[in-house]
């Protein structure tokens, strides 16, 4: 038995690669991180579009709250242990009626992670279902290689290539159904995407804590960025990256900028095209 999961949750993760849901905070909590996102995408529009929606918890103190969520933090530790660290974040934002989507994929193919034991929270800060666009997964995926990816760059895919595994038997997926305040867990090596948000009036957010890596683990691509969390993670080399003391500090957004572009350098290492996301 875990601070939050159960043993039965527990096995289930190393089984299928995923448990979802998970209860974090109430949907009345949810809501209210909804609405600090809306008044500060109104009041900082470049800042949470395109590639400012990776690691915006290095510069505002509400996305930094959710990422050190008391709860979220405890269910991490009962699957990586009492050391681990924070490599970053992403707002996963699909608006009403749009055409983005997310192709099948591994996380762990271009994050220059070893290894690939790392795990992701996403947390629903609106409702994510089949008819918004929630994640799917390919249970017990995550126990293979890392699969042949074909980089698309299509132009509604939200991925930074348009990285897609192909072959995969989409009827084998399992939708994660997300109520405001819930989150799902998922390993660095399982197979999953997502669909277009049908929706006519609800946006799909999802946060995206990517992710949160044991102490064994070696950045081998790009600097070793990385936020402390619990536990002694330091290795040769690494850069801790600060929290934020207020929202949109100078400091702070010289920080973010500099990990999105060492996260971008990441992501696209070999990549024919670079996008600004």
């Amino acid at each position: 038995m875990g601070k939050v999961l159960s043993q039965h949750q527990i096995e289930s993760y190393h089984k299928k690669g995923f448990i979802s849901p998970i209860d974090v905070m109430s949907e009345d909590e949810a809501n209210a991180y909804a609405e600090k996102l809306k008044a500060a995408e109104a009041k900082y529009p470049k800042d949470l579009t395109g590639v400012n929606r990776n690691n915006g918890h290095l510069c505002f103190k509400f996305l930094d709250d959710l990422a050190y969520h008391p709860k979220v933090l405890d269910a991490v530790e009962d699957l990586l242990g009492s050391s681990f660290s924070l490599w970053g974040s992403v707002l996963f934002i699909k608006e009403p009626n749009s055409s983005h989507f997310v192709s099948w994929h591994q996380d762990a193919t271009y994050m220059g992670i070893t290894p690939h034991n790392f795990v992701t929270p996403w947390i629903a800060l609106t409702h994510s279902t089949r008819y918004t666009g929630c994640m799917s997964m390919i249970p017990g995926s995550h126990h293979k290689d890392i699969q042949p990816h074909q980089d698309t760059y299509g132009a509604d895919n939200i991925l930074t290539r348009g990285q897609e595994v192909t072959n995969v038997d989409g009827s084998l997926g399992v939708d994660l159904i997300l109520k405001p305040g819930q989150m799902s867990l998922h390993h660095a090596m399982i197979i999953h995407g997502s669909q277009p948000n049908r929706s006519q009036d609800q946006r799909r957010i999802g946060f995206a804590l990517q992710s949160f890596m044991p102490a064994a683990a070696k950045q081998t691509i790009g600097h070793n960025n990385w936020s402390p969390v619990r536990g002694h993670c330091a290795q040769k080399g690494h850069r801790y990256l600060p929290r934020p003391q207020q929202d949109m500090a100078a400091s702070s957004v010289q920080v973010r900028d500099q990990s999105n572009q060492n996260f971008s350098d990441i992501l696209y290492h070999g990549a024919k095209i670079k996008r600004d996301y």
